[in-house]
């Protein structure tokens, strides 16, 4: 009996982490944040939380997002991506969820990347890439997805995306938490000032080879 209680303890405290570590459901239909009181920000993962506005003020303008019309502006990788979330599509907010279009330049990458709070489904709208995610036992599940198709990558795992067409991709992105977050790997290993030493010996990189790509990915080496 003492050992069945213990397997019910644990179950149930699994699934009460779980229920933790997602987005909380909402208690009304909606909640459009009132900047009156300030504006929403993002920082080091934690997102400024502001009441609601009365639902006499809410209008469905605040349930419409006219920003992903065209591309947003491209980065060195050949990648531009816009996000809909609650800083600046205040209709999503405590909704559990966020959106982004993704454009990929002829040869562009979104180069490997993961996100801590999120699943993500990306549809293909234009173009041809070659999309795949690596999961926790080091497997790669990756293909080429065509205008139409759809991938999911399971929240927390490395994935990537490479245009292999002949004309600019235009994929949409959708995430089941409202802050996905997003970490990637080049920048969270380089950028973040980890130890140079342990840095060599992790991946037998020379002093130079290392100074080479903190330049690259650290914005406070590039200056």
């Amino acid at each position: 009996m003492f050992t069945e209680l213990i397997v019910l303890f644990a179950i149930f405290s699994l699934h009460f982490a779980t229920i933790l570590a997602s987005d909380p459901d909402p208690v009304q239909d909606f909640c459009i944040p009132n900047t009156k009181f300030g504006s929403i920000r993002t920082a080091h993962g934690l997102v400024t939380i502001l009441p609601c506005k009365n639902s006499s003020e809410v209008t469905t303008d605040d349930f419409v997002f006219a920003g992903m019309k065209v591309a947003g502006n491209f980065s060195d990788t050949g990648l531009a991506v816009i996000s809909a979330n609650p800083t600046n599509f205040p209709g999503l907010n405590t909704l559990g969820m966020s959106f982004a279009r993704a454009d990929i330049e002829v040869g562009g990458i979104n180069p490997p990347h993961f996100h801590p709070r999120a699943t993500e489904i990306v549809h293909v709208m234009e173009g041809r890439v070659y999309s795949g995610f690596v999961d926790s036992s080091n497997r790669m599940f990756a293909r080429i997805l065509e205008k139409g198709e759809v991938m999911v990558f399971p929240r927390g795992l490395v994935h990537f995306l490479m245009n292999v067409g002949d004309k600019p991709a235009i994929l949409f992105g959708s995430f089941n938490s409202q802050n996905p977050g997003v970490q990637k790997i080049s920048s969270a290993v380089f950028g973040s000032g980890i130890n140079e030493e342990l840095l060599q010996k992790a991946f037998g990189l020379t002093p130079k080879q290392i100074g080479t790509l903190r330049r690259r990915f650290d914005p406070n080496k590039a200056k």
